[in-house]
């Protein structure tokens, strides 16, 4: 394993010119896959355009940027984002590759669970990025994931042939149990069940909105933009969130940091992890280099910004991911 510096500084990226928005134009069919993808111009490089994707879950909705006959990259946002997430990250690896970012099951532009279902879990969403890899007719891919993302992306890493590297930013595995909220987290997930399920918050505007999202996390309103405008729906008195509410809920139950460091073993691609510098406090740099030490093929970059460094700092964590594609 090798841990290096962050390289210098490249130029910023503006996200509001970066803000995604439907083509709205027609549909041209994809091969190798049950993907339909739109709007191409007329050097054959879209950036971005809308994608679905029909897995047995339903419909997934994706971005894609980049030309359609580069080698592909799939793309996982973290929780409570959605492909949007990588609207400034996502031009800049298209000089290298065909970038689809997924809207996750229950995010974005993708479908719901039933109502008949409780709650989503980590183990479902590996499944479905896997069946839409599958159904666009990726039999090797580049494999780039963010927070929930990188959690949903190290699982399938470890399960799956198909996956030439593995790109994480701010996740290696999922969020385990030490055992000692076990019984609280079991308790509070089944309260959850018998809740009523609230009416959704209507905001008046995309920029009330955008505020919303701001007050909550560490990111500015210029940064949150496409992200947030993507999670919206048009409803009576202005807009409500897309997401599905259920992706609030507590995970009844958590593997162990035992399991999570045996099925991390099994990752056997060449794999960058980008952390945060401060460190985020549910990622400690104790906690993280340990996962990182059960990775065969790993390099760790610590890069100083916030949880979102792909959106705070695009330019630094495309030419550091740049450079790993090309070793």
């Amino acid at each position: 394993m090798a841990i290096a510096p962050h390289p210098g500084p490249l130029p910023a990226v503006h996200a509001r010119a970066l803000s995604v928005r439907k083509t709205g134009q027609p549909a041209r069919p994809a091969t190798g896959g049950r993907a339909r993808v739109g709007a191409w111009n007329d050097r054959g490089v879209n950036g971005p355009v809308e994608v679905r994707v029909a897995i047995p879950l339903g419909e997934l909705a994706a971005l894609q940027w980049g030309d359609p006959e580069a080698p592909p990259l799939l793309a996982l946002h973290g929780w409570l984002d959605n492909a949007a997430s990588f609207a400034r990250l996502a031009p800049l690896l298209a000089a290298r590759r065909r970038v689809i970012a997924l809207d996750l099951p229950g995010h974005g532009h993708s479908t719901h669970l039933p109502r008949s279902a409780y709650r989503y879990h980590l183990v479902d969403q590996v499944d479905c990025a896997l069946d839409a890899a599958a159904a666009l007719g990726l039999d090797h891919f580049d494999l780039l994931g963010h927070s929930l993302g990188a959690g949903i992306a190290s699982l399938a890493a470890a399960a799956s042939a198909r996956i030439d590297r593995l790109l994480l930013i701010e996740g290696l595995g999922p969020l385990a149990d030490d055992g000692s909220q076990t019984l609280p987290r079991w308790r509070d997930a089944h309260t959850q069940r018998r809740s009523p399920r609230r009416a959704p918050r209507v905001f008046a505007s995309i920029e009330a909105a955008v505020a919303a999202r701001v007050a909550a996390g560490d990111l500015d309103a210029g940064e949150l933009w496409p992200i947030v405008e993507r999670n919206l729906r048009a409803v009576d008195g202005g807009h409500a969130w897309r997401s599905d509410a259920r992706l609030r809920l507590t995970t009844p139950l958590r593997i162990e940091e035992t399991q999570a460091r045996r099925l991390l073993e099994g990752i056997r691609v060449p794999t960058l992890l980008l952390l945060a510098d401060p460190a985020t406090p549910y990622l400690p740099r104790d906690l993280m280099q340990a996962r990182a030490d059960c990775v065969p093929d790993v390099k760790v970059v610590h890069l100083p910004g916030p949880h979102h460094l792909h959106l705070r700092h695009a330019g630094l964590v495309a030419r550091t991911m740049l450079d790993f594609i090309a070793a």
